[in-house]
């Protein structure tokens, strides 16, 4: 309790917040993580192996099929009280930046502004040949999923998942915003995030470099515990609303 009116007391007093999330805060909302045991067509694979551009290359099938399952889960599932947190920090903070490593578009739904995706989202699929955006189109997959074939853009070429794959650079001008609001806050708050997924995982380091208080929140330990000033160990779903609460009482 001392930590958390310790974080709260921070958390009011900044004039600069970023809020930092990872995987851990949507999987409180029913999205499986790349870690988690997988269903239907998808137990026979490892799901790492298909979030690669050879992989698209290989078999544009099944992968496309991989993440319209995923996104049509996601439109199935809401928010949690970790993402409405989120959002209330934002309302109560006006100048606080979220930045997700998420791909789903649950800090939106939660009422979340311009959330920075470091990691790209489902729900900006572009050409793989040409680049030009696409329009995502209705999900609504099976629940053990399937094979599905990617449109096609104007150009012959294959529409792609939105997202970053394994091998390929975070998109820079998003990575570029990150940085820079983590050099500028006075308040980093990192949820939800294993620690180990570079370079993003720097994030918080930046702030703790430029003075940034980091208060980490997770269920476990992680690397970036010596990084974080206090570390408030939970899930998101618990602990945000309570820092909130301690942070703007009513």
């Amino acid at each position: 309790m001392v930590d958390v009116r310790e974080a709260a007391k921070a958390l009011a007093g900044a004039r600069r917040v970023v809020v930092f999330t990872g995987a851990g805060i949507s999987a409180e909302s029913g999205v499986p993580t790349f870690r988690d045991a997988l269903i239907g067509l998808w137990e026979r694979y490892d799901a790492q192996a298909l979030a690669t551009p050879r992989a698209f290359e290989d078999d544009p099938d099944l992968v496309w099929g991989w993440y319209e399952w995923r996104r049509s889960l996601i439109q199935r599932v809401r928010p949690n009280a970790g993402h409405d947190a989120v959002a209330t920090i934002q309302a109560r903070s006006p100048h606080t930046v979220v930045v997700t490593q998420n791909v789903d578009d649950l800090h939106e739904r939660a009422g979340s502004r311009a959330p920075i995706h470091l990691h790209g989202s489902l729900f900006t699929p572009r050409c793989a040949a040409c680049s030009r955006p696409a329009e995502p189109g209705p999900a609504d997959e099976p629940e053990g999923g399937r094979r599905l074939a990617p449109p096609r853009c104007g150009c012959g070429g294959a529409i792609r998942p939105g997202v970053v794959w394994f091998g390929e650079a975070l998109p820079e001008e998003a990575l570029e915003e990150a940085v820079q609001a983590a050099t500028e806050c006075d308040v980093l708050l990192t949820v939800g995030t294993s620690g180990v997924v570079y370079p993003a995982a720097e994030i918080p380091k930046v702030a703790s470099m430029f003075g940034g208080t980091v208060i980490q929140v997770n269920p476990q330990p992680t690397p970036l515990d010596t990084v974080a000033t206090i570390n408030l160990y939970g899930t998101a779903a618990t602990v945000l609303p309570e820092l909130v609460k301690a942070a703007w009482p009513e």
